[in-house]
């Protein structure tokens, strides 16, 4: 059975950390919520379903440790994250998939629900190279149930990321 989503503008107001600097900056999105089902097996496949959007426009927010340094990659949801190729954009070696509680604890969202818009700590940021060929994208709005759309180039210019191709089909 699909899962509805609702659509709503958010202004901040009791928003999340990734709302609140959305609407901080001015830039426009929308808000997206939807029941979160602990047992889907993917959180960005459940937000795609949820919503009725391509996976391809719905994309994660995985942190990684290129080289003893936290770093965010932004990948579709309907691939995975290339290691080496997020290693490469950033000018580092070797990467890895954080720490799940150290990731948590670094961006102040939990897993699943972490945002690469207002994090508690801001990290470097790679956005995979398919998200300007999409007029707007999803990201998780900073909790499971919870996505923002808003332009790929304007989530680029926030976290000041590294348009690279990272993902993988």
């Amino acid at each position: 059975m699909a899962k509805k989503a609702k659509k709503q503008q958010d202004k901040g107001a009791g928003g999340t950390p990734a709302t609140v600097a959305l609407t901080a900056a001015g830039v426009p999105y929308t808000v997206h919520s939807y029941d979160h089902d602990p047992s889907h097996p993917s959180y960005g496949e459940e937000a795609a379903e949820a919503m009725g959007v391509s996976p391809d426009r719905v994309f994660k927010t995985l942190v990684a440790d290129v080289d003893g340094a936290l770093t965010v990659a932004v990948v579709p949801v309907a691939g995975s994250l290339d290691l080496k190729a997020l290693a490469a954009a950033v000018g580092g070696k070797r990467a890895a998939m954080a720490d799940p509680a150290l990731a948590e604890r670094t961006t102040g969202y939990v897993r699943g629900g972490i945002s690469p818009l207002g994090q508690r700590k801001r990290l470097p940021t790679v956005l995979d190279d398919s998200a300007p060929t999409h007029a707007t994208i999803c990201v998780s709005a900073g909790r499971r149930g919870l996505e923002v759309e808003l332009s790929p180039v304007d989530l680029a210019d926030l976290t000041n990321a590294v348009l690279a191709p990272i993902g993988r089909a």
